[in-house]
């Protein structure tokens, strides 16, 4: 008796690793839209097949299933595919992925897929394990040391800490790549990874070229512009950070930037609905705004203290310069602080157009002395009141003498803009914006020579509010 159930117990082993064993081919049912349809196929969600057409194979990823049918997401241009086109289903599930050796990839420019696409040739591929989980947030270490930025408006007023991760909230058109090469350049990390998602794709090669200059040698660029399908931009977004914590594992500190987290959304978006996902928000699915807290939770300081840290900037499209946009409020929330650039400072020439009065970085109380903090409250303080009292200062209405807290505000504003104000070659470290920060406040209004901005009515360059924000 116990030799037949053994005997069965082994049958039944047999029977399960068949079943469970990878179907090498299925058959392609339907194409529709984004999505192709295949039945036969045994696969896991997120794993690569190539669908055979007659231009070559096409890789697909695998984003749902519906029965016994699967679907998938092609991530290039589908051309020549016909009805019952085979499927090839690799046998390469689970979270061992081959991808780029980590030192190789520095100075290079890669696909969402890890292939190069400049002219520094092949890369040497390692199976390595895919790091898709968060740190544990009881083991994860306290931001504790400053990071200098080397953009002075920042180090002074919006300090951040190793192993933070801040917003760069910014309509179209506003400096935002700009102040990207500035951190790419400035900021003290042995590593920069820089996930260009979703962008034009004209800006790739500027931002390599322009942006980045000489600092490419350390940084490592993913590059998946708008023309990339929505599921090669999202792998695209998770390659960076996956290379981003892979170097944090070897003890690096490393700078994470990408942009942008709205076309992260937005290729999630893409793929919600064309599964059939309800829309939310501005047509955003549920799964989109799921996508963003597992993204951005990767990044920071490691577990101990063999690992280093990822200080990732995000930057966040801010449609028609909302600032209630779904995916801006989302970001505002799970983000340790963010940076707003303003579109009527960029007009009036000033760079980095940082709107200091809306921007705050959460993790600043812990990371500067208590003389910086008085000294920024005191500086947003002054620029939230001129901003307050703008439109009577601008069209002349507003006198010397009405309100003291006011003049001080006029005297301190033209210094205020300059201080924000910074050229894109030009890098200020922590101790110099601190030197300055003081210098601002140094002369007093009534301690000299009459100040013209507080002698006659003000129509000297404004800071203004972003009205349409």
């Amino acid at each position: 008796m116990q030799t037949l159930l053994n005997k069965f117990a082994e049958h039944l082993q047999g029977e399960r690793q068949r079943v469970l064993k990878p179907v090498e081919y299925a058959r392609v049912t339907r194409s529709m839209g984004l999505l192709i349809e295949a039945v036969g196929v045994r696969a896991s969600l997120g794993q690569l097949c190539g669908l055979q057409t007659a231009n070559g194979e096409i890789p697909c990823e695998v984003v749902g299933f519906d029965n016994n049918h699967c679907h998938l997401m092609p991530l290039a241009a589908v051309d020549g595919v016909e009805p019952g086109a085979l499927l090839r289903v690799p046998d390469n599930a689970g979270r061992h992925v081959w991808l780029p050796d980590c030192e190789a990839l520095l100075g290079r420019v890669v696909n969402g897929l890890g292939e190069p696409i400049d002219a520094g040739g092949e890369l040497r591929r390692v199976r390595t394990l895919v790091c898709s989980d968060s740190i544990n947030p009881m083991k994860r270490a306290p931001i504790s040391d400053q990071l200098d930025t080397g953009v002075g408006c920042i180090n002074a007023l919006l300090s951040v800490g190793i192993g933070q991760r801040v917003g760069l909230f910014a309509g179209s058109g506003v400096g935002k790549s700009v102040l990207l090469g500035m951190l790419a350049r400035f900021v003290h990390a042995d590593v920069v990874v820089v996930g260009l998602i979703g962008e034009r794709g004209r800006e790739v090669q500027e931002f390599v070229v322009d942006n980045l200059g000489s600092g490419l040698a350390r940084a490592v660029v993913v590059a998946c512009p708008a023309d990339d399908s929505p599921a090669l931009r999202l792998r695209g977004a998770k390659l960076a950070t996956d290379i981003a914590e892979r170097f944090r594992d070897k003890g690096k500190n490393v700078l994470l930037l990408m942009d942008s987290l709205t076309r992260v959304a937005q290729a999630q978006r893409e793929i919600g609905l064309a599964l059939g996902e309800p829309a939310a928000s501005k047509g955003y699915t549920p799964s989109a705004f799921a996508w963003l807290p597992r993204l951005v939770e990767r990044a920071g300081l490691g577990n101990g203290p063999q690992q280093g840290g990822i200080t990732a900037f995000y930057t966040v499209l801010m449609e028609e310069d909302d600032l209630q946009d779904p995916v801006v409020d989302a970001a505002r929330a799970i983000l340790d602080g963010h940076i707003v650039l303003s579109r009527q400072m960029a007009e009036q020439g000033i760079y980095p157009a940082i709107d200091v009065g809306k921007s705050v970085s959460r993790v600043m109380p812990k990371i500067v002395s208590a003389e910086q903090q008085a000294l920024t409250a005191r500086f947003r303080d002054l620029w939230q009141t001129y901003r307050e009292q703008q439109d009577l200062i601008t069209i002349g209405a507003y006198r010397k003498g009405s309100d003291a807290h006011t003049d001080e505000a006029i005297f301190y504003h033209r210094g205020m803009c300059d201080f924000v104000g910074q050229g894109a070659d030009e890098q200020i470290d922590c101790g110099k914006a601190m030197q300055d920060l003081q210098a601002l406040f140094a002369e007093q209004p009534h301690s000299g020579a009459d100040n013209p901005i507080v002698d006659m009515p003000v129509t000297a360059p404004q800071v203004a509010a972003d009205g349409a924000q």
